[in-house]
This record gives C-alpha cells, structure tokens and sequence, in this order.
C-alpha cells in the first residue's frame, strides 16, 4: 500500500488552480483599487475642504470688513465729519489699503522678458 506524499511547503498544487486564480483576480483586483481610489478620495476631501474653508473665509471677511468699518465710524470725531459720517469712514479704509496696495507695487519685482 503506497502512502500519499503531501507536496513539500511552498510548492504548487495544480489541482487547486480555481482557487490560485481567484487569489490572482483579487490580488490584482486590490492593487488596482488601492491605487486608483487612494488619490480619488484625496482629491475629493481637499476639493470638499477646499471649498468648505472658502465658504468660511468670504464670511469671516465681510464680518471683518463689516467691523472695520463700524469702528472706524465709532472713533471718527463728529465735530469734524458731522452726525452722518460713514462715507468718512469707508474714505479712510480705502486710503488705507490704497497706501497698502501702492507700497507692494512698489516693492514687485519687474518681468524679465
């Protein structure tokens, strides 16, 4: 009576390809998905946040401008402007950031052509 011989560890069986080929297909299948729905999901999250963080900055400046502009009215004396003197105001913001914007003109680098 012959005894089976088990095949050595690490050797191939050739009777049990369907289930060596559907460890093949899920292998390359993985692979495949890691690959391709890592960077996806990335550059979904940061299109989302992205957009979530632009939403919040727009309304975090128009409050801020809003502030700017009602304490610049607040500490405006009325003696000088008069009892209505927002325009005063939004006068003195803009000259402020006109200054701010010919001072970085000024300091750009010009085009090398």
């Amino acid at each position: 009576m012959a005894a089976s011989v088990e095949p050595p560890t690490g050797s191939v069986r050739t009777d049990d390809w369907p289930a060596q080929a559907t460890d093949a297909i899920v292998k390359v299948v993985g692979t495949a998905h890691d690959k391709v729905t890592g960077p996806v999901q990335t550059l979904a999250r940061a299109i989302v946040f992205g957009l979530f963080a632009a939403l919040l900055g727009a309304g975090a400046m128009t409050m801020l401008g809003i502030l700017i502009g009602r304490l610049a009215d607040n500490f405006l004396p009325d003696a000088v402007f008069g009892e209505e003197h927002m325009w005063a105001a939004h006068l003195v913001i803009g000259l402020v950031f006109s200054l701010i914007g010919l001072v970085l003109w000024a300091k750009r680098k010009p085009r090398t052509v």
